[in-house]
């Protein structure tokens, strides 16, 4: 009797033991620390995909590519503004047939500035710059986390929209560059930097939004005789009436002495909404 007793306790202690270990397992299979091949996957998470930044909460910033090094913000800024520049100052012929409105515009030299500058792309937009510029290093378009989608088309959270990735498409209008891709900077035109987005609300239009792109001071000046103290905005007037629309490039002092004084980016303009940056170049969030 007293054999089996201790037959009895012996089994009990090892069933014991292989609970415990198995109970261990599965703790540390769904505690322990994601992998690296974990993180490069997750989609909804900023802590894993550091070159995205914070998933969209309701008391938190969006999501959005982020440029944390001064070198690929200024980077950025002299692609965005040279190639903005450039297409008002090429042959009307030789604009890109997607350039057909303001914010195709902004697109086009958005996605440009982030695209590795190499001798094929040179031949592709037939460009020489005025000067060497370095190109921005941490993304080289469309090799992005965002793939080729690189504007933010949903304000709301990930599994509200169908997914991270649905948040994201290579379109936006006006309306969502100023809302979802942008912030509010001022609308005092002197806090403008080469870069920045100028938004316009005219209602009387059937697409009320426009945009403009501050240039600053050209870095095509010694190419076209610009006044050298003078800043510059250019962009794309989309279709008037029958007509396809045209590039533009005025001084900032054109600008502000503008016939029709709806277009003037003055506080007290009502149609002048203010100036935006791009979520890309927050400094901080």
């Amino acid at each position: 009797m007293a054999r089996k007793s201790r037959r009895l306790v012996h089994v009990l202690v090892l069933c014991a033991l292989l609970l415990g270990a198995t109970a261990a397992g599965l703790f540390s299979a769904n505690f322990s620390e994601p992998s690296s091949a974990d993180s490069s996957t997750h989609p909804n998470s900023a802590a894993v995909n550091p070159a995205v930044g914070p998933v969209p909460s309701p008391d938190g910033p969006r999501g959005f590519l982020l440029l944390d090094s001064p070198e690929d913000r200024e980077a950025f800024r002299q692609w965005f503004t040279l190639l903005a520049e450039y297409q008002a100052l090429r042959p009307p012929a030789e604009l890109p047939s997607e350039i057909n409105d303001c914010a195709a515009l902004i697109r086009f030299s958005y996605r440009n500035a982030l695209h590795a500058h190499d001798p094929g792309w040179f031949r592709e937009m037939r460009l020489t710059p005025p000067r060497a510029l370095p190109s921005v290093e941490k993304y080289s378009y469309p090799h992005t986390p965002l793939g080729a989608a690189l504007f933010r088309i949903h304000p709301g959270l990930p599994e509200n929209a169908g997914g991270f990735p649905q948040l994201f498409a290579e379109f936006a209008d006006a309306k969502t560059l100023r809302s979802l891709n942008t912030f509010f900077v001022s609308r005092d035109i002197r806090d403008a930097r080469p870069g920045d987005l100028l938004f316009y609300f005219q209602k009387e239009q059937e697409t009320p939004f426009h945009s403009m792109i501050f240039i600053g001071k050209s870095p095509w000046a010694a190419q076209t005789a610009a006044p050298p103290d003078d800043s510059f905005v250019v962009y794309h007037t989309g279709p008037i009436e029958k007509h396809a629309g045209e590039m533009r490039r005025l001084t900032l002092t054109e600008l502000l002495r503008h016939p029709s004084p709806r277009w003037r980016p003055l506080r007290g303009n009502p149609n002048f909404l203010g100036i935006y940056r791009w979520n890309i170049l927050r400094e901080a969030y």
